[in-house]
């Protein structure tokens, strides 16, 4: 069977001010326990998939890229003298600009990586700062050539829209700006804020300036008629690609796919069960030292949660719903389950059923929580 392995390094130099993921700043003093308790648990998975092949392997965070060179090659290292991997296995790593150099990107590209996601979410200086970034445009610029030169060809920008203070003439420029610098990627997310992040202790405050609903939109609006006019084909609610650069291993998560997380925080979805891995840094490094698994939480989703899974991933995807893969995972007939629910997203425009799948519209791209929400028990 093929299965994904995503890698999470939990460490940032600073967190930013809209961020809620599972990572932390002030911890250097863990990154080399960290590393050998990752090696030991990514060994440990690989007795338990040794008849897997791995055909997409994601190192995310967190900054991944804080690392040094030698021990993000110790980490690519263990994978894989603990997987079999897919001699065409896509290897995506996360970075963000100002934490890598020509050696770094040199010892990802021998040790395997051949995709580069950079956090880069605007290119103006002012906007930046707001949000708690804490690199520089013109090290945006730098970091994407210099990934160009170490042979990186398969390049993903991160952009943001609807931040406080920005109008749609910043995010005109900085989508022109990610196109200008050849990359093959683009993933444009809207500004949520999130519970127990800094921006949401603004918002309450009344400090936090974002833009009105009508440019949020407006900017909405441009990313996904402008990008696919310059070859960049949306093929996810906030992604878009050159032909044949997909991220593979995203789109396991939304085709229900297996795949396996290590490091602290980590998800995975295995043998139809969710698996946790603890999120402290500290206790997740104690545990695997000490032989225990870093799992904190085990589930295995009941049938009517699953199906609503299955079904509201797969329709963040342009491609949709197959109503043939559909029946062929659950032995169900989607229409006798989810006929009326259907009928009503239809007559709303927000889905299309055309033959063998069910697809979100352009409208449902735009409330597609509507429509998720609408298959939940």
């Amino acid at each position: 069977m093929k299965t994904g392995l995503y890698i999470h390094i939990p460490f940032c130099q600073q967190k930013c001010l809209y961020c809620d993921f599972p990572s932390y700043d002030n911890l250097a003093h863990l990154y080399q326990p960290y590393v050998t308790a990752l090696c030991q648990e990514i060994s440990g998975w690989g007795g338990v998939l040794s008849r897997d092949i791995i055909d997409t392997i994601y190192i995310g965070g967190g900054t991944p890229t804080l690392l040094s060179a030698d021990s993000l090659g110790t980490i690519l290292e263990c994978v894989h003298k603990s997987f079999a991997i897919d001699k065409t296995a896509e290897i995506s790593i996360e970075a963000n600009p100002g934490t890598v150099n020509q050696e770094k990107l040199l010892a990802l590209k021998s040790g395997g990586a051949n995709r580069i996601s950079f956090g880069v979410q605007t290119f103006s200086n002012e906007l930046l700062k707001s949000i708690g970034r804490i690199h520089t445009a013109n090290q945006a610029i730098e970091a994407v050539r210099e990934a160009h030169k170490a042979g990186f060809d398969n390049i993903n920008l991160d952009l943001m829209y609807g931040l406080p203070g920005q109008s749609c003439r910043d995010l005109e420029n900085s989508v022109r700006q990610a196109i200008g610098l050849g990359v093959t990627h683009i993933s444009a997310y809207g500004l949520k804020v999130e519970d127990g992040t800094p921006f949401a202790a603004m918002d309450r405050q009344g400090k936090l300036r974002l833009p009105e609903e009508q440019v949020d939109e407006e900017m909405y609006n441009f990313t996904t008629e402008f990008l696919p006019k310059q070859g960049f084909m949306r093929y996810e609610i906030s992604n878009f690609s050159k032909t044949g650069y997909e991220c593979r291993h995203n789109l396991k998560y939304w085709q229900y796919q297996s795949y396996v997380g290590v490091g602290a925080a980590a998800h995975s979805f295995f043998q139809e069960e969710r698996l946790s891995n603890i999120n402290d840094v500290s206790q997740y490094i104690y545990f695997v030292e000490k032989g225990k698994l870093p799992i904190e939480e085990r589930e295995k989703p009941d049938r009517d949660i699953a199906m609503a899974e299955y079904i509201f991933l797969a329709l963040r995807t342009v491609q949709g719903l197959s109503l043939s893969g559909f029946k062929n995972y659950f032995n169900c007939d989607f229409f006798q389950q989810y006929g009326k629910i259907a009928s009503e997203l239809a007559k709303k425009n927000l889905i299309v059923v055309k033959e063998n799948q069910i697809s979100l519209t352009i409208t449902g791209m735009k409330y597609g929580n509507v429509v998720f929400r609408a298959f939940l028990p």
